[in-house]
């Protein structure tokens, strides 16, 4: 199981409180979804294949945090986690991407997370045998440049009659003052000469499968046609610093180390008890009144190719069969246009949580701009330290920021907390644009400079529609 068995629900809503302001309901839901795939993994064998997930679907405007929540959990679950836009996929038999491919981007994820999980487990002795071969290839005298040979006859059993070269004789003595050096950082700038691998040549015949359901037939032909001499990844010999050389020759011995079999192993177990899905945009796939014509009817394809997948089958991959009745999906769409009632009855069934996030206001803005941990008052002022300038928010001008970015959602299209990254380009764009001439260093934006700057823009409807 990952980090999550370490996290209480309390405390999985504080940390994603570090960084999303507000949505309580949402995070809470998200928390007990998380905590309840440690609590699975606790109950008898007998009824924990019985113990299903939750799906959650997410109902919010545009901009009030549905995918920086996505984006979060991602980093917070330790597991494999994918998010997919449900626009990108099509009903089998139009162009577009398979719905299966969702998963098989999913175990990817996980092998990717196992693989380094296990690197890290054997990065102290693939650290040893780097130096050992590093420490090799330092003793290794310069091969002196030979003059040219006179011609000789061709043997064309050279090959089995000539000798490998003998290699040099070191003393224990040499080796270990070259190591005494290595390691004290007196030889980081010497050249050595190592072998590092190369991926092969690129399938371009591959791409040319487009449609919907092709893609298991591209996975099968990479395969054939990645085995084929001269395709596979070759090695080639570069000169390089030893600190370079030091990090690639550590990623190879890890490499040797790691049992890949094992990794496949463990990734598809994790994938099947573990794996997350953010399908965003759910609502674009919805049918809008239930209408059955024109593109509704590929918009309810989709639904139908999503249903086995959310309530469990088993999709073929590369690493083997991979079940998904375990899967924890999480879906979330704005569903302006259309309403969770229009998607079909099989799929709203599979979402038994529904969690409505709230629109925001100014005192949520005035929030964002102070409380998290990124927050775009703090990245502003870290991008203009790097010109040697101190920038600094006074707390008025954090409240007429907010006012404005209410009041701007009002006037035109409702984009959440999106509207602040527009806020902000507008106010401090002189500044950003002079920042490297400017003789002053400390710059303090106050209320009066705030609306100096933007009440022009806002009294003018078309300045308005356009720059904010």
């Amino acid at each position: 199981m990952s980090n999550l068995q370490a996290f209480t629900p309390r405390e999985i809503v504080s940390e994603l409180d570090r960084y999303i302001v507000g949505q309580h309901k949402a995070k809470r839901a998200i928390a007990i979804a998380l905590r309840n795939r440690f609590r699975r993994q606790r109950v008898a064998p007998e009824l924990r294949d019985e113990i299903v997930p939750k799906n959650i679907i997410m109902i919010g405007p545009t901009g009030v945090g549905k995918t920086e929540l996505a984006r979060r959990l991602a980093k917070l679950a330790q597991a494999p986690f994918v998010k997919v836009e449900a626009t990108k996929f099509t009903e089998v038999g139009y162009v577009g991407r398979d719905v299966e491919s969702i998963v098989r981007d999913l175990v990817e994820q996980a092998v990717e997370l196992v693989r380094k999980e296990q690197l890290e487990q054997v990065r102290t002795r693939a650290q040893h045998q780097a130096e050992e071969r590093l420490i090799r290839l330092l003793a290794r005298p310069p091969a002196p440049a030979e003059p040219a040979a006179p011609q000789q006859p061709i043997n064309p059993f050279g090959f089995v009659l000539s000798k490998p070269p003998a290699e040099p004789q070191i003393s224990d003595s040499e080796l270990s003052e070259l190591r005494k050096r290595l390691r004290a950082g007196e030889l980081e700038e010497r050249q050595v000469e190592i072998e590092v691998d190369e991926p092969g040549p690129a399938l371009p015949l591959v791409s040319m499968f487009g449609g919907a359901g092709m893609e298991e037939m591209e996975r099968k032909m990479s395969e054939v046609l990645g085995n084929l001499p001269g395709m596979k990844g070759q090695t080639r010999r570069r000169t390089m610093r030893v600190a370079e050389a030091r990090r690639v020759l550590e990623d190879q011995e890890a490499s040797r180390l790691v049992d890949m079999d094992n990794v496949k192993r463990l990734a598809v177990e994790r994938t099947e008890q573990s794996g997350i899905v953010f399908l965003d945009e759910i609502d674009k796939v919805a049918s809008r009144g239930g209408g059955q014509h024109g593109p509704d009817v590929s918009r309810e394809g989709v639904q139908r190719d999503l249903l086995p997948i959310v309530e469990g089958s088993t999709v073929s991959t590369k690493y083997g069969p991979v079940r998904t009745d375990h899967v924890l999906f999480i879906a979330a769409g704005a569903f302006h246009v259309s309403k969770v009632s229009d998607l079909i009855p099989e799929l709203q069934g599979r979402f038994p949580v529904r969690v409505e996030l709230e629109s925001l206001r100014k005192q949520d803005f005035v929030r964002i701009l102070t409380e998290p941990k990124n927050a775009l008052t703090r990245q502003y002022q870290a991008l203009l330290q790097t010109e040697g300038i101190e920038l600094s928010f006074t707390e008025d001008a954090v409240e007429a920021l907010a006012s404005y970015a209410a009041e701007a959602n009002e006037r035109a299209e409702n984009i959440g907390a999106r509207r602040l990254h527009t806020i902000m380009e507008a106010l401090l764009d002189d500044l950003s644009f002079r920042a490297s001439e400017l003789s002053e260093r400390v710059v303090v934006m106050d209320g009066a400079k705030v609306r100096a700057t933007l009440e022009p823009i806002m009294q003018s409807d078309d300045l308005s529609k356009y720059i904010l």
